[in-house]
């Protein structure tokens, strides 16, 4: 490979810009206002809840998730700063072409090549731990939203909760969710975690995925 290239192949790989999963999702876009809609009565026994909407909005969640663009932040400085020398290097080794006999620009440019492999595989490693730290802590947030899901159905006197993001329209009478954030924040406002170690996990070891909240 060619310092040219090499140079334009480290300069291409970009860092962690943003979460990747559900926090990242949790708050929905912006939409323009909808007309009013005159719901019909309330159904007995049937309820909604968002997961999404009790993540995003409730104290742990918000937590959560600063804490995740921390960390984040955390991994596109170290990788942003690794990239910024292997390009230096790659642009002087690029300069010197002309001074440089063809077996040291060889040997010198199969180095920086050795280094940008290296520094991709970094980049890659990070974005997973980065994906396992998000899911892990998610499925600790929905541990947490579970007993306050339960505390709310029941005092609703449910008989089916329904996940309001498969529910196009329902009467607000019918949703629990703010009930839920309620609960919840009365209770825990925040989770301390650090970025997951997957280069020192043991052989075999999966990271966690989310769970559904138990209905």
């Amino acid at each position: 490979m060619t310092p040219k290239f090499l140079a334009a192949t480290v300069s291409g790989l970009a860092a962690l810009a943003t979460a990747s999963g559900a926090f990242a999702q949790a708050t929905p876009p912006t939409a323009p206002a909808a007309p009013p809609v005159t719901h019909g009565a309330p159904i007995a026994g049937v309820c909604i809840f968002s997961s999404q909407g009790a993540v995003a909005r409730s104290q742990v969640g918000k937590a959560v998730d600063a804490r995740l663009k921390t960390i984040i932040s955390q991994v596109n400085a170290e990788l942003n700063a690794e990239r910024t020398s292997l390009e230096a290097d790659a642009k002087a080794l690029d300069a010197k072409r002309a001074t440089l006999d063809q077996s040291a620009l060889e040997q010198q440019a199969a180095a920086l090549q050795v280094r940008g492999n290296a520094f991709q595989r970094k980049g890659q490693l990070r974005q997973r731990e980065v994906e396992a730290t998000e899911q892990k802590q998610l499925a600790r947030v929905y541990q947490e939203l579970d007993p306050a899901i339960r505390q709310a159905y029941q005092a609703k006197t449910c008989s089916i909760l329904i996940e309001r993001e498969s529910v196009l329209l329902g009467n607000p009478a019918m949703d629990i969710t703010d009930a839920v954030v309620t609960a919840v924040d009365a209770r825990i406002k925040t989770l301390t975690f650090d970025r997951e170690r997957l280069d020192q996990a043991a052989p075999g070891a999966q990271a966690l995925q989310p769970t559904t909240p138990k209905k």
